[in-house]
């Protein structure tokens, strides 16, 4: 589609006014009207790309023709529209995903989300407690078998970009910055969808009020599955040599013209590739695969392979009551890897007088059995005495990876206490995985290349084309984590191999001798040029030569900067990051193109920074980028200066 474009493009700045009296002042005309239709991103958009995608009418520089350029298998106008409407406490009460699955310009799916969103992330969303930021769950976007988009639990560290929008972060966040709030949920869901199908791109956003909508086209693939054309070799890049050799085999086309007086010369070229074997050995620690990260009153590993998590108020008659009163724990696991957690279970509890233990809203566990629902029992609460169990209950049906919110709630007639014990066992042995890398296998399935030469793991098995008869023996590894080590014998781990391919060549190169001996020997006033004899020498000339007047033309193009005030709404592990800084309110800068007269086209709530000229903050974006650098390195604290 790229190249079609690029045609498209170039064949629109053809038809142009030839009213002006010099070559240079038609340039310049031309220049002029082309920058007016392609002068920055939004306009080519407006003007050629969008339409071009869309099965609409394009017109020509000078607008005197238009036509409909094919460029894309199929158009639409509604491939994608997201609707997000705040509520009072400033989170996404709702968000409605529509699509247009096949193509043909009207909506036939539709989803809304399950849970409100308190934070947007580039790739996913956060959602808590309304209008906290408390009892937060992280979701990732991905898609399902039937592509539609949907919400996955993950840990907050598989999420980037993530910021707070509902009201304990400010008031009004989300509708204050709607049209960023819509572009970067747009943007995750689009994103999870095309890295999924990659035939489709979206040509142009448009928002309206709540809603944005998504322009696009199925521009890589005209076919109905996405397992073929250009998006199976972006998965598999090394297939391409291997299915061209055997698509050209079976074209009568590509024979006749291989046999052709044109493709008789023919070349010689290496490729070198590697068949490797990577290994990566693992050994996390406990609290890299469960970890308690908010309530609770304790958590004790032990044994190297268990984790004990402690929650309640186990004094004895720590809670009062004058009837019958609720009281409720709440402890967040975070699970980082749950194919590590062979159990997680409810080991023991104590209470005074009835006890439930729910996740994430949910009810697990009740004693008495029959008090199911989240009010306080019915009749008389005090049981006249403390309760205890060993249930082992099974928790990890409910477990998940990403986090969860467990509560342990009792009900209390007079004084009471209520204890559990949550135990989980972790595994965090040595785990090997293994995976052989083939770069070669396009090399090897193409029969116009031939292994040329060999070495695996330091022997050479191969040399010109000949084999060596020598033969590597088994090898043994050593793989070390930080925590383990694992010996590891296999027939080879690397091979290098060279392999020589015929190649077609259509012509001979061209003789550039002359262009070469005309550059190297004039100068602005004097050209020099060397033609050939028919018997195969040469004859020198020299003539005066001028070049036209040039004209003038400014240094650079004037451009201004401003700055605009921006809340620090980001969420990072900790929290939200502005709740951290004495002020939480940092600025934006943005460049500006001069208008006409040098005027800085400032925008609503910019203010002025450096007025129109030629800006050099070249070294400052230096700066920034060294720092962004540093700052995702690995720091080590240490009581010496190094």
């Amino acid at each position: 589609m790229t190249g079609r474009a690029l045609l498209l493009i170039a064949a629109l700045t053809l038809p142009l006014p030839v009213s002006a009296q010099t070559g240079q002042d038609r340039a310049r005309a031309a220049a002029e009207a082309t920058r007016a239709k392609t002068g920055d991103s939004d306009t080519l958009l407006h003007n050629y790309l969008t339409p071009g995608l869309s099965g609409q009418a394009v017109s020509t520089v000078d607008s005197s023709r238009q036509f409909t350029p094919d460029i894309a298998c199929q158009k639409t106008a509604t491939l994608l529209e997201v609707l997000a409407q705040p509520s009072t406490t400033g989170d996404l009460a709702t968000v409605r995903i529509s699509r247009d699955t096949n193509l043909d310009g009207t909506f036939d799916a539709s989803a809304t989300l399950p849970v409100p969103v308190s934070g947007v992330c580039a790739n996913g969303i956060i959602s808590c407690d309304a209008g906290t930021w408390n009892n937060c769950h992280f979701y990732q976007w991905a898609v399902d078998a039937a592509q539609a988009p949907k919400l996955e639990a993950v840990a907050q560290t598989d999420l980037a970009g993530c910021y707070c929008i509902n009201s304990s972060c400010g008031s009004g966040l989300a509708l204050t910055n709607l049209p960023t709030v819509l572009k970067d949920l747009g943007g995750g869901i689009v994103s999870a969808l095309t890295t999924s199908d990659p035939r489709y791109g979206v040509t142009q956003v448009r928002i309206e009020g709540p809603v944005i909508a998504y322009v696009g086209a199925q521009s890589t693939s005209c076919a109905a599955s996405n397992s073929i054309g250009q998006p199976a070799y972006r998965t598999n890049p090394t297939a391409i040599a291997g299915d061209a050799a055997s698509a050209a085999a079976s074209s009568s086309i590509f024979q006749m013209l291989s046999a052709s007086p044109a493709a008789t010369s023919r070349v010689i070229e290496t490729r070198n590739c590697t068949i490797e074997r990577q290994i990566a050995l693992s050994s996390p620690a406990q609290r890299d695969i469960i970890s308690r990260i908010a309530g609770g009153y304790g958590d004790v590993a032990s044994n190297g392979n268990q984790i004990s998590f402690m929650m309640g108020s186990p004094d004895d008659n720590s809670l009062h009551s004058s009837s019958c009163s609720l009281f409720g724990y709440h402890m967040t696991l975070r699970i980082s890897d749950p194919d590590r957690l062979p159990s997680v279970r409810l080991s023991q509890y104590r209470m005074d007088d009835w006890m439930q233990l729910w996740i994430d809203g949910q009810l697990v566990f009740a004693d008495p059995a029959n008090w199911t629902g989240s009010s306080v029992p019915s009749g008389n609460c005090d049981r006249k005495t403390n309760w205890s169990g060993w249930p082992n209950l099974d928790l990890k049906p409910w477990l998940t990876k990403g986090d969860h919110d467990i509560e342990l709630r009792v009900a209390v007639g007079g004084n009471g206490e209520v204890f559990a014990l949550i135990d989980a066992t972790v595994d965090t042995s040595c785990s090997l995985s293994e995976n052989l890398v083939d770069g070669c296998a396009g090399y090897a399935g193409n029969a116009a290349c031939s292994l040329s030469d060999e070495t695996i793991d330091g022997v050479v098995t191969a040399l010109n084309g000949v084999r060596t008869g020598l033969k590597p023996i088994v090898q043994t590894r050593i793989v070390t984590a930080s925590t383990c080590s694992v010996q590891l014998s296999r027939d080879f781990f690397t091979k290098d191999r060279r392999y020589t391919c015929s190649i077609d060549k259509g012509m001979a190169d061209p003789n550039t001798s002359r262009g070469a001996y005309i550059i190297d020997h004039s100068t602005e006033t004097l050209l020099a040029d060397r033609l050939s004899n028919d018997d195969g020498s040469y004859r020198l000339n020299t003539r005066n030569f001028a070049l036209p007047d040039r004209g003038t033309v400014d240094t650079c193009e004037p451009v201004c900067k401003t700055r605009r005030a921006q809340a620090n709404t980001a969420a990072a592990l900790d929290g939200v990051i502005g709740s951290k800084q004495n002020t939480p309110t940092g600025w934006d800068y943005l460049y500006h193109a001069c208008q006409d007269n040098n005027v800085c086209p400032v925008g609503d709530g910019e203010e002025l920074v450096q007025g129109c000229g030629c800006i050099d903050d070249f070294p400052e974006a230096v700066v920034m980028m060294q720092t962004m650098r540093l700052g995702g390195s690995d720091l080590i604290c240490t009581g010496t200066v190094r």
